[in-house]
């Protein structure tokens, strides 16, 4: 038989956990499977976690061909997709003959990514569509962050000696630190390749962390350089460690290796992502970058999120295009969407 005092500590310890469900709710940055997620803020290093990780390369391959080979979306469920699309994408400016001119037209592009008369067409100004940030060197932060001023655009800066990442770790770090203070909101790294190949997860780890720290306030994506990891085991290990040293995303490639971004290398990430959280509680953004062109790729992609993760990813707070080239079909597709013509692509310039 309970007692008195014993039904009032039970319920208290009730009225405890109900508490704790509510605040972890209310600070949620994600859901899986109707648990409430937290950010991100890293776990120590756990190495038999990350020595047991497997992949089954074949049933990989096998789950991301189906996931093309399947209907896509239609109509104005297609054109609904692909606004998603844009707002989850990051504009992307990363070559040796940058300017400041460039810069500045490309965030002219985040600020109006679809031109007027299209929207108009389409009924969407109520919509407000915009990217979700401006990807960009060290160089131009400040140029960037002068022409998006007022917008809600984030200003991202690509850091850590990009794209290989080699360069002294003091350099790397004070780098981040110059980003953030010019007032960079996101901070692209990207991870010494060497220490995956030699299984040097302690290093790894502690490279990874030392860019968190910098980053302070500003989300840091880590880059995985996975066209460079060789296996997928290798790419899964890779993530885990990323994402126990405080990664607020994964991200697949800088764009500058000769693979990039692919549905197989994706799709392992995501799932150590969902792993990840299903053992921390904890929500890690994604983000394939580089080799996504077209409207039906961000559709693959889009679809594969949602399937593997749930709605809460497909926003740009937890998804990410690393795009350059992807925005100008996205509006020939919307064009014909709203007028049954296809037009040229120079009409749907970037920069």
């Amino acid at each position: 038989m309970v007692s008195d005092h014993d039904s009032s500590k039970l319920a208290q310890r009730a009225d405890a956990k109900i508490a704790t469900r509510d605040r972890g709710a209310s600070a949620a940055c994600a859901w899986l499977q109707g648990r409430p997620l937290l950010p991100n803020s890293g776990i120590p290093l756990d190495l038999n976690w990350v020595r047991e990780v497997r992949v089954n390369t074949s049933a990989v391959e096998r789950r991301t061909q189906s996931q093309v080979a399947r209907r896509t979306v239609k109509k104005d469920w297609q054109a609904a997709w692909l606004l998603r699309a844009i707002s989850c994408m990051d504009l992307t400016t990363l070559s040796g003959d940058d300017t400041e001119e460039r810069v500045r037209r490309l965030c002219a592009k985040a600020r109006q990514p679809i031109q007027h008369e299209l929207v108009e067409k389409l009924g969407i100004e109520q919509l407000g569509i915009k990217v979700a940030a401006v990807c960009v060197y060290h160089t131009f932060v400040e140029t960037a962050l002068n022409a998006l001023e007022g917008s809600g655009v984030h200003v991202a800066a690509v850091s850590t000696g990009f794209p290989a990442g080699l360069s002294p770790l003091a350099e790397r770090v004070s780098e981040i630190g110059r980003s953030v203070e010019a007032g960079a909101h996101e901070i692209d790294v990207v991870i010494t390749r060497a220490y995956v190949f030699g299984g040097q997860w302690q290093a790894l780890y502690d490279e990874i962390a030392a860019f968190k720290q910098a980053c302070g306030g500003a989300h840091m994506k880590v880059i995985l350089g996975t066209g460079d990891l060789l296996t997928l085991r290798n790419i899964a290990r890779a993530s885990f460690v990323a994402m126990m040293a405080g990664a607020d995303f994964i991200k697949t490639s800088t764009g500058k290796e000769a693979t990039n971004a692919t549905l197989p290398v994706s799709l392992v990430m995501v799932r150590a992502i969902r792993e990840y959280a299903q053992q921390t509680g904890m929500a890690v953004g994604f983000k394939p970058a580089g080799g996504i062109r077209t409207a039906k790729q961000s559709i693959d992609w889009l679809a594969m999120m949602k399937e593997e993760l749930g709605d809460s990813w497909l926003r740009a707070e937890m998804f990410r295009f690393g795009a350059s080239g992807l925005l100008g079909d996205i509006e020939r597709q919307l064009e014909h969407h709203a007028t049954g013509r296809y037009s040229a692509e120079y009409r749907h310039p970037i920069a």
